[in-house]
């Protein structure tokens, strides 16, 4: 067997793995999902009205306008767990335990990857089910649909990785699960929630220059129809330097602290 058919095995292995953590602990994949839908709620039948009005429509015209910002906050939220689960193994001693087998080095750190994109997935699925329950209505094609995954996908594995290297320096689990929450902060300080001409010179010049308003900007305009611009190249310009260094710092730090 090839190195690389080695490592695909192992890190197959490894998903499967976490797959398993999954099923056994639905409670988690639960929390990732109830969080942002209380926020989809709130926002839509308390606030919606009234911020609804101010982008020149009512509570269905701001459904709209929210349902990119909570997808985004949805995979930010669902970046707590794969920090603690490298945690966790790095702090019980399973990394020994592989060290002493003939495992690919790569391939637990990809495992907890492809696990946590598939929760992500889940946990996007049923909020956007939600939103649309209440009165979400995307006009997108199937293409378009498509490249909404796709964004998706990209950002997901991006700060994925960037949790894997927070759970890899962390020095406790508690430590852990605290250090991505700053994540979940980031759609609220971007157009999310509110457009960005809306808010003071200062946290309009954060919001519009931070990574995750011209996520959102594309995926609002993927759905609605409402164009994209430079903010799709942008994005995805974002995801891919998260995710290179992110990557470059978690296999850094595994293979110091595994040595």
């Amino acid at each position: 067997m090839t190195t690389l058919a080695h490592a695909l095995v192992d890190s197959r292995t490894m998903l499967r793995r976490q797959l398993l953590h999954l099923r056994r602990y639905p409670s988690l994949t639960g929390m990732l999902i109830g969080l942002p839908v209380i926020f989809l709620l709130l926002f839509t039948y308390v606030l919606g009205g009234t911020l609804g009005a101010g982008i020149g429509g009512g509570r269905a015209a701001y459904v709209n306008y929210l349902t990119p910002g909570i997808l985004l906050f949805t995979v930010a939220g669902a970046a707590a767990g794969p920090a603690i689960s490298v945690a966790t193994d790095m702090t019980e001693g399973i990394v020994d335990r592989f060290r002493s087998m003939a495992i690919a080095r790569g391939s637990l750190l990809t495992g907890h990857v492809l696990g946590s994109l598939v929760q992500n997935f889940l946990a996007l699925a049923a909020v956007l089910g939600v939103a649309v329950l209440i009165g979400f209505r995307p006009t997108a094609t199937a293409v378009e649909w498509l490249a909404v995954s796709g964004v998706l996908l990209a950002t997901a594995f991006a700060l994925t990785w960037f949790a894997v290297a927070l759970g890899m320096v962390a020095d406790s689990v508690e430590t852990a699960s605290n250090t991505p929450m700053f994540l979940s902060l980031l759609p609220f300080l971007g157009s999310g929630f509110v457009p960005t001409d809306t808010m003071p010179a200062g946290l309009r010049a954060f919001a519009e220059h931070q990574p995750f308003t011209p996520i959102i900007e594309t995926l609002r305009g993927l759905l609605l129809g409402s164009g994209i611009g430079t903010s799709a190249v942008v994005a995805l310009a974002w995801c891919a330097g998260i995710a290179l260094l992110s990557y470059l710092w978690a296999k850094r730090s595994y293979n110091r602290r595994s040595a």
